[in-house]
């Protein structure tokens, strides 16, 4: 935000005391008035004054001043409009305000520190129509003061979320209400929550959630796994619901117990209950429960599940006004109780470039700038560190206990140096703090806790899935996990309990569910794998499944389902590149080279060009000796992935001859003739356009011979390009037109696609428009559907000159901006046999616009959004702009 006051500044925080509650009384209609008009109330006082307001959301105002005297002022002004306005009979609008005065830091044009959290907190201490100020506040107005304004002092207080007690000051006038009950503060209601020594970072969200389901049930149960943030969380929810509770707050600490007898007596002495010589402890804890209304809150249940369990029954059902707020890496499981999973903090786009003013509102980002500031005060997110702090937060999963211990490394590495060690990130993140039981010290402390829970065939089964990468289905689990005291019938239950145990997570999206690890997780089961002797077997299980799913997928990506199957062989293809990897490195080569030779499609279809020809390329080099139809095959798909992706034409023809070779020595006629069309693309690309047909009619001879549907379709397509080359436009079409019946027969989306591109090139050449338009969305919106970076590409491409034609001038420029950074990303430069016509609409439009205009309509283009670029397309009408030179 431009313009931000900096140095010492006031901050003035608002809002409506008591506001759901009226919203709920009043309704939408007349709660909006009454809330506009608060907000008219409230905006004219600080524009006399010179406020800059920073944020509002609802009846609350985050607001800034230069000097404290005017935000005091203001306050007091406010205040005083609100008692004289005429509200509805049957209405009551009470404001609090809180100020503070500090020098807080800017960083991506937001204010963040201390500073904004206690004024803030001041606020949140306040009651309907009182004025609280902080010390500093307090000594400045001293200095400077107002007239008629005094100050009370109102002592120290333990407010929400920080470290040292408060001191406050409330403002007296004499037109304002003095008489107020004590500030909103830990002190002024019973409990025991324990003082905080740092702030609590963001889960906003996950707050009003908690809060929302804890007033809905008796039992709410906060799950997750080790280092998740749960008892921070728990504690945080406990202190802001103080109010709603007449007798307390309470926490009843388990971490450090060991008997599951002593569960009872735990809570008892949390809630100050004597046991007395000869009664039974359980029955002196519900005679004091019986007539209380409290929150108790059980922390660290996990490894006392049975005893607690038993604990929150007995109470639950014997004590009305309990509620309890549980803490435990898996549910409690009995009858009433609701289970809530606490998330990892949110986290950067891993596919973008992180910008500061996104990263600020990033927890993850928040947290560990926050702790990294606390161990070394000279630390501050920058431009310079904002990529490896993104990334630092993205390889620790968003858990807030790694992110702290990471971050208390600042002190004496670089954030790279972190970013760079994450790969042994359990040496790395061994400093904790020292008062913390000993498992939150470290995190692998953390994890062998967990993982010692477990049952000797769960540690198993948690052993073995971490062979797989990016997730798993059960199918997969079943398959790779069994064996050596597994069977595969007992996966689904065993997998149940790591997820009940908050160390396997779940997401079901379509219905399809599939599993995955935090890949902090993960790195502690490979780890342990490594040390059972089991991982050979494991790998091998895992290398086979997947080798079965390509060549199960591969006859499928040019089929009906091939949307389905695109998708699987995204959701797996961690798990692909796991087995590529592996086979690099010399551990069943052949394998892999199977592997790479029948996912080829899926990376060209996908754009992942780049990647595909470098696992390729890998593989080859090991390919002396192999099965002869492997190897010709991964030449073809090399050929392919080389020539249309890197543009290295001589090379791509290269590895498809050797490829014809060993397919024209095995005999294999398929071989042949799929080889030969690709050396006909070759040729065409490289703008031969008598050899291309010459080597399209012979495989087509060839495909027709062996009855091969989809090979004609391809043949014929592929035909018509070279004879519209060649200037017989009629003749293309009517090969295009053939080919395209076949691909609908087949219901092969990405060809269909294809051909309707070539069908709207040849009807814009001949100038119907509205049919070229017709046939580029078809194709457009079957594209996006199979997720077809490439195929979008070159459609962005024909509908830009589609645009030209109709003389939209800088739509064009900007779409052929687009479709070249989409190039790049992808990995998939312009063929030569395209460059001409691109050429010349480039020279077209630099003429019709002006370089000036050009380049700034080519820049803007550049810097949009995949779906911003088809969004530009689809925006192109079919009526001709008065454009002459756009046209010439």
């Amino acid at each position: 935000m431009p313009g931000m006051p900096e140095g010492p500044v006031t901050f003035l925080f608002t809002d409506i005391e008591g506001s759901t509650e009226l919203l709920q009384r009043l309704g939408d209609q007349r709660y909006a008035e009454i809330l506009g008009a608060h907000q008219r109330i409230l905006r004219t006082a600080f524009a006399e004054r010179g406020g800059r307001e920073i944020d509002t959301q609802g009846d609350a105002f985050f607001v800034v001043f230069h000097r404290a005297r005017d935000a005091v002022a203001t306050a007091v002004a406010a205040q005083q409009e609100i008692m004289r306005h005429s509200w509805p009979a049957d209405t009551a609008v009470q404001v609090r305000m809180g100020l503070h005065t500090g020098t807080p830091a800017i960083s991506a044009g937001e204010y963040v520190g201390l500073d904004v959290h206690r004024a803030a907190r001041i606020c949140a201490a306040s009651h309907g129509g009182q004025i609280l100020v902080s010390l500093e506040t307090s000594q400045v107005l001293a200095d400077d003061p107002l007239p008629e304004v005094g100050l009370l002092d109102l002592g120290s207080h333990r407010l929400k979320d920080l470290q040292q007690p408060e001191k406050v000051f409330q403002i007296l006038h004499p037109d304002l209400p003095s008489k107020f009950p004590p500030p909103r503060s830990a002190d002024t209601f019973a409990n025991n929550l324990p003082r905080q020594l740092s702030s609590f970072i963001g889960r906003e969200r996950e707050l009003t959630e908690v809060k929302g389901l804890l007033a809905a049930t008796s039992l709410l149960t906060l799950t997750g796994s080790g280092g998740a943030g749960k008892t921070r969380l728990a504690l945080q929810v406990g202190a802001d619901v103080l109010e709603g509770y007449p007798d307390g707050v309470w926490v009843v600490e388990l971490a450090a117990l060991a008997e599951p007898g002593l569960v009872p007596q735990t809570a008892a002495a949390a809630l100050g209950v004597r046991e007395v010589p000869g009664r039974p402890v359980m029955h002196m804890l519900l005679q004091y429960l019986q007539p209380k209304k409290l929150l108790l809150i059980l922390d660290n249940c996990e490894h006392l599940v049975a005893a607690c369990a038993h604990l929150a029954e007995i109470l639950l059902r014997t004590c009305p006004g309990v509620r309890i707020l549980a803490t435990s890496r898996e549910v409690l499981g009995i009858a009433g109780e609701t289970s809530w999973r606490v998330p990892s903090l949110s986290l950067p786009d891993p596919h973008q470039a992180p910008r500061l003013e996104e990263l600020t509102r990033c927890e993850a980002v928040r947290l560990f700038v926050d702790r990294a500031a606390a161990a070394n005060p000279t630390f501050a997110l920058t431009p310079a560190n904002a990529l490896p702090v993104a990334a630092v937060v993205r390889h620790l999963d968003g858990i807030p206990l790694a992110i702290e211990l990471a971050a208390a490394r600042v002190p004496v590495l670089s954030v790279e140096q972190i970013a760079a060690r994450l790969d042994d990130r359990f040496r790395l993140l061994t400093q904790g703090s020292r008062t913390t039981l000993p498992r939150h010290q470290t995190l692998r402390a953390t994890l062998d806790w967990s993982y010692q829970l477990l049952t000797d065939s769960e540690q198993r089964l948690l052993r073995r899935l971490a062979v797989f990468a990016g997730g798993w289905t059960l199918e997969a689990a079943e398959s790779v996990c069994q064996g050596g005291g597994i069977e595969s019938v007992d996966v689904l239950d065993l997998l149940a309990q790591l997820v009940f145990k908050s160390l396997v997570l779940m997401d079901e999206h379509n219905g399809e569910v599939r599993y995955r690890f935090l890949e902090t997780v993960r790195q502690y089961g490979f780890e342990r794998l490594m040390e059972s002797g089991e991982s050979d077997a494991s790998r091998r299980r895992h290398r086979n499944f997947f080798l079965k799913l390509a060549e199960q997928a591969e006859p499928e990506l040019t089929g009906t389902t091939q949307v389905m199957w695109l998708g699987r062989l995204e959701a797996e293809h961690d798990n692909l590149r796991t087995v590529l990897e592996s086979s690099v490195e010399g551990q069943e080569a052949e394998a892999g080279l199977r592997l790479a030779g029948a996912v080829w499609r899926f990376w060209y279809v996908r754009g992942y060009l780049e990647e595909g020809r470098k696992w390729l390329e890998a593989l080859l080099k090991e390919s002396q000796g192999m099965s002869a139809p492997v190897r010709a095959k991964a030449l073809r798909a090399a050929g392919n992935l080389v020539a249309f992706g890197k543009g290295d034409y001589a090379l791509g023809r290269s590895l498809h001859e050797e490829s014809l070779s060993i397919w024209r020595e095995l005999g294999d006629r398929q071989g042949i003739a799929n080889t030969l069309s690709n050396l006909g693309l070759v040729a065409f690309n490289q703008g031969h356009y008598a050899p291309a047909r010459a080597l399209y009619e012979e495989s087509l001879t060839l495909r027709r011979a062996l009855g091969d549907r989809w090979g004609i379709a391809m043949s014929l397509n592929n035909l018509g390009l070279a004879v519209s080359k060649q200037g017989d436009e009629a003749a293309a079409g009517s090969l295009y037109r053939e080919s395209l019946a076949i691909w609908r027969e087949l219901g092969d989306k990405q060809h269909i696609a294809m051909t309707l591109n070539n069908l709207g090139l040849a009807a814009s050449r001949r100038g119907n428009h509205t049919a070229a338009r017709a046939c580029f969305e078809e194709s457009l919106a079957l594209r996006r559907e199979l997720g077809d970076k490439q195929g979008i590409a070159y459609l962005l491409e024909s509908v830009a000159g589609l645009a030209a034609t109709l003389g939209h001038a800088k739509q064009t420029a900007r779409l052929l901006g687009a479709v070249e950074a989409l190039r790049e990303v992808i990995g998939a430069p312009l063929a030569p046999a395209d460059r001409p016509d691109h050429d010349r609409l480039v020279t077209r439009m630099c003429s019709a616009l002006g370089e000036g205009m050009f380049a700034a309509a080519w820049a803007e283009g550049r810097a949009m959004t995949l779906e911003q670029a088809i969004s530009e397309a689809l925006s192109i009408d079919d009526v001709r702009q008065e454009n002459p030179s756009a046209d010439a």
